[in-house]
């Protein structure tokens, strides 16, 4: 039986899993990353998914997917 917390968390990660930019938590938990490797990343200039809105970074889910499935061919 699931309690009201755990489906509450369930509901967060799904609505956060539909949104078009993800935040530095949100990416980490996408990715399953810590904050310092995620901050690398989000800071590269070479990747095209990061976006910045004012001092803030975002990662485009779309493009952010799209450059999973690069990393994962080129293997």
């Amino acid at each position: 039986m699931i309690n009201n917390e755990e489906k509450s968390d369930c509901d967060m990660k799904y609505k956060n899993m539909n949104k078009a930019l993800l935040n530095l938590d949100e990416f980490c938990e996408y990715l399953g990353i810590g904050k310092t490797k995620a901050r690398e990343l989000l800071h590269d200039p070479k990747n095209k998914f990061t976006v910045r809105i004012g001092s803030r970074l975002y990662a485009h889910k779309k493009k952010l997917d799209e450059w999973l499935e690069y990393q994962v061919e080129r293997r």
